[in-house]
């Protein structure tokens, strides 16, 4: 043979019967099947198969000494032999897991020892896996590059690794081990993974159920039949954890319907020939159904009243009995003790099950315990954040008597902070003495810092690139310091701001804000396309600081200084140097100019709600008034009252009720434009506007007072009178939206939980109902307009404008049509009649950065109103 063939890899297939230095592995290797016995040599002897042992020669070790060999056999020279103990030798040679062959000659007495080492390890090589990449796969594999090579532990291998795709829903993963003989008496192990498809349940079973259709027992399972529509679901996937738990899902929801006796008698999981599929069969026994008989309350502790306590119990007699119900009471009556300092209190049902009868009776007791005190509050697992951070959100400090109510909403402050992982727990432990009790408070610390590099398309502002840095727990301390830019194709921004929540680590909140903001406003074409009107830059400075009033009401006070300018293009709204009305309308011009704006402002907070970032129950109402005047050049009050409601309803759904309004009034008295016309007393730029995304259905600022301007193409008659008619394309109508000087805003939503693997894409669906007005402005001035005129023949004079009516734009006697192109201004929308929209929207925390994708239609709206189905966001917060 060419020596180049002898080393040449050669790629075993250790799952095949076949033989591997000389001992075949079985095909139930990669099943984790027991290893078979591996087969004992024959014994060559020449001699009767008895004697004495003369010499033992060990041949063919090339890591093992020779007397290392020996060490694992009962062979020595100068005792007696026999067949069995040579079958023995053997055995123990073969358990070694070391030898790949073995076997023993006897010539009179002389044994010869000839065997196969088994190989070394040279790398362990993984082939097919996609679905789990090798740093889910390697922790499993036992074998490991330089170790012996042994059988048994490439079939625990194999195991391990088919058992991890298992647990992944995958039963038709297959592993093939196969070995690459290399030289020096080294391989390499190659595992072969053919992964499969996710093994999905086909069908839901359920036997023995008379009183509950199928579909609404499956409905109480986490466990879902795989439908085209579940697409994004975890649920579809089979899984032995999640089996025990839908029996247990099944047996609450029949406890809540009064069967007391219902038992699950069997549940099998049967997987299809083709290991794809799962077919799962309940078999139940539903029982009878029972009624609450006599609930009544008996109270050791003599702060509580056992029949006090048994009035406020929900359920009554007759009532349809519900475990659920006992449940619950049994946790309120143990947070009643607790707000009487009894941390310990021991509340337990006796019930009495009348089968005659079918009620269940119930007898809460709460037996006796001592008031107990708070020893310490233990703060574990924070890291960054000081100790004083976390302490000062405490309700309760050492010393105090305990009371549950108090724990819970620290627990909730501490939620509130944002800095650590919503699994926050405060644990209640015994202290030195019964009547100690010491409160450790285990929190797992999140990143604090963000970085946000963005850039996106909105529907609201195109194209979008911003920037911020900020860190809401500066130091460790709590504090939050924030600097952002950002440029959109109608505003940029610059922002830096600080806040220090415990000023002098007294319960004052000092902040203070610098910005520099520039804000292209626009109008609308006929076309939807947007046209720039005017430019506002506003310069300016805010300080805060806050104090709370009561645990759940606070008072915040601010002073702003602002410097505005606000400008129109002056080659496109101005004529002679001077602002045109023709060209810009009256509002616009009206606007232009500097000022300065200074006020002080206050907000009186009131706020329940259990996480103020990310609320699920409670309530927040706020009262916020600001006075401009105290210098500058703006006199107003501007006051705005919010209010929101969340609801938890159970199953992950979330229901929220929120509702705003606000109203400006001005301090200045009359205003007049540069015609002399009395023009709305609140300037353009501090009024209030509404549209999406505040009342989504609608386009941006697209309800409310505005002025509409229609362009008409004309003919002159002969007594010198404009017909108008309508024209058409992208310039045959504007539109400017004015604001108002009152709104209100209501909303009503209701986000859907959906399952496991759309939460961690972090999918948050909702739907919603939007309803809101602004108006209230002093009627503009608005402009007819006839277009050029020029003096008819016998007529002299220069070309001059004339007005006329929307109906009949005229140049008057004398004059004619020149050309140009007429129009007449309306004036739409002031109306607090309710606009409504209903629609449902998707928040998803993309890898591009958040996206907001809004479908809304409006039911109601009124005249003049920019509707909008679609609104979405990418690349800004929402």
């Amino acid at each position: 043979m060419n020596s180049s063939m002898r080393h040449r890899p050669v790629m075993v297939a250790l799952l095949a019967t076949t033989m591997i230095a000389g001992v075949p592995i079985a095909p139930a290797l990669a099943q984790g099947a027991p290893a078979q016995s591996a087969p004992v040599a024959a014994a060559t002897s020449s001699v009767a198969p008895q004697g004495t042992i003369r010499a033992i020669t060990v041949n063919g070790t090339q890591r093992l000494e020779p007397d290392t060999v020996l060490s694992y056999t009962k062979l020595r020279v100068g005792q007696s032999y026999s067949q069995e103990s040579l079958d023995q030798a053997l055995r123990d040679l073969y358990e070694t897991e070391l030898f790949a062959d073995v076997q023993i000659r006897n010539d009179n007495g002389s044994l010869t020892v000839e065997l196969k080492e088994n190989p070394v390890i040279n790398r362990i090589v993984l082939e097919g896996n996609k679905r789990l990449k090798e740093d889910k796969i390697r922790p499993e594999i036992k074998l490991a590059p330089r170790q012996i090579y042994t059988r048994s532990k490439v079939r625990a291998d194999v195991a391990r690794i088919v058992e991890l795709y298992r647990r992944q829903g995958r039963f038709a993963a297959t592993i093939e081990p196969k070995m690459v003989q290399l030289d020096q008496n080294r391989v390499d192990i190659v595992f072969e993974i053919s992964e499969g498809p996710k093994s999905k349940v086909r069908q839901i079973n359920i036997i023995g159920n008379e009183k509950f259709k199928d579909g609404e027992l499956r409905s109480q399972m986490v466990t879902k039949q795989s439908r085209w529509f579940r697409v994004f679901s975890s649920g579809t996937s089979y899984d032995p954890d999640r089996l025990a738990y839908d029996q247990q899902k099944l047996r609450q929801f029949y406890l809540t319907e009064g069967y007391a006796d219902f038992r699950v008698i069997s549940a099998v999981a049967e997987l299809t020939p083709d290991k794809q599929d799962f077919i799962i069969t309940y078999v139940v026994e539903e029982g009878d159904r029972y009624k609450f008989g006599d609930v009544k309350v008996e109270s050791d502790i003599r702060d509580l009243s056992g029949d006090g306590l048994t009035k406020r119990l929900p359920m009554k007699k007759g009532d349809w009995y519900n475990a659920k119900l006992v449940e619950d009471t049994v946790d309120t009556l143990s947070e009643t003790a607790g707000l009487f300092g009894y941390a310990f209190a021991d509340v337990s049902p006796d019930f009495n099950r009348e089968k005659e009868s079918l009620t269940m009776g119930i007898n809460f007791r709460i037996a006796n315990a001592p008031r107990v005190y708070v020893e310490r509050v233990d703060i574990n697992g924070n890291t960054l954040t000081q100790d004083k951070v976390v302490r000062r959100e405490f309700r309760l400090a050492e010393g105090d008597a305990f009371n549950s109510f108090l724990v819970k909403r620290s627990k909730d402050r501490i939620n509130s902070l944002g800095f650590f992982q919503e699994k926050l727990d405060v644990e209640q432990k015994p202290g030195s003495a019964p009547d100690r009790i010491v409160l450790e408070t285990n929190v797992q610390e999140k990143s604090t810092g963000e970085l946000s590099l963005s850039a996106g398309y909105s529907s609201l502002e195109r194209f979008i690139v911003s920037a911020s840095i900020t860190q809401r727990n500066f130091r460790g301390k709590g504090q939050e310091l924030r600097t952002s830019v950002s440029y959109s194709y109608y505003s940029k921004s610059a922002e830096i701001g600080f806040t220090e929540p415990y000023f002098m680590d007294k319960s004052i909140a000092v902040g203070g804000d610098i910005y520099r903001r520039d804000l292209n406003s626009f109008r609308y074409l006929s076309s939807n396309e947007r046209q720039t009107t005017y430019g506002q830059t506003t310069t300016g400075f805010q300080l805060r600081a806050g104090v709370p009033i009561t645990e759940y009401m606070s008072l915040a006070l601010r002073y702003s200084l602002n410097y505005d300018d606000v400008t129109l293009d002056k080659s496109t709204y101005y004529t002679d140097g001077v602002c045109d009305p023709l060209l810009a309308g009256r509002y616009l011009c009206d606007a232009i100019g500097n000022r300065i704006t200074s006020s002080v402002g206050y907000s009186l907070i009131y706020d329940t709600r259990d996480n103020r970032i990310r609320a699920t129950r409670g309530q927040n109402v706020t009262l916020s008034q600001d006075f401009a005047g105290l210098g500058g050049d703006v006199k107003y009050v501007r006051t705005r009252l919010s209010a929101s409601k969340f609801v938890p309803l159970g199953g992950g759904f979330i229901f929220s009720l929120s509702g705003e309004g606000g109203y400006i009034h001005s301090l200045e008295g009359e205003r007049r434009d540069a015609a002399g016309d009395l023009v709305d007393a609140v300037r353009l730029t501090d009024r209030f506007f509404l549209g999406n995304p505040q009342i989504r259905g609608f386009d941006i600022r697209g309800i409310g007072p505005r002025v509409v301007r229609r362009y008409y193409t004309s003919s002159t008659s002969t007594d010198g009178v404009i017909t108008g008619t309508p024209t058409t394309g992208s310039s045959s109508r504007t539109d400017d939206a004015l604001g108002g000087k009152m709104y209100y805003l209501a909303r009503a939503e209701v986000e859907i939980p959906l399952g496991s693997g759309a939460r961690e894409m972090g999918l948050r669906p909702s739907i919603f109902a939007d309803v809101g007005a602004v108006g209230g402005l002093k009627d503009p001035e608005t402009i007819d307009y006839a277009g050029t005129c020029s003096p008819t023949a016998g007529t002299t004079g220069s070309t001059v404008r004339a007005g006329g009516t929307a109906a009949n734009p005229t140049c008057g006697v004398g004059y004619s049509h020149n050309s140009g192109t007429a129009f007449a201004e309306s004036y739409l929308g002031d109306t607090l009649k309710p606009r409504l929209s209903v629609g449902f929207g998707v928040n998803w925390n993309s890898p591009f950065g958040p996206f907001r994708i809004d479908v809304a239609k409006a039911l109601l709206k009124q005249s003049g109103d920019d509707t909008k189905l679609i609104n979405f966001n990418v690349g800004t917060q929402f």
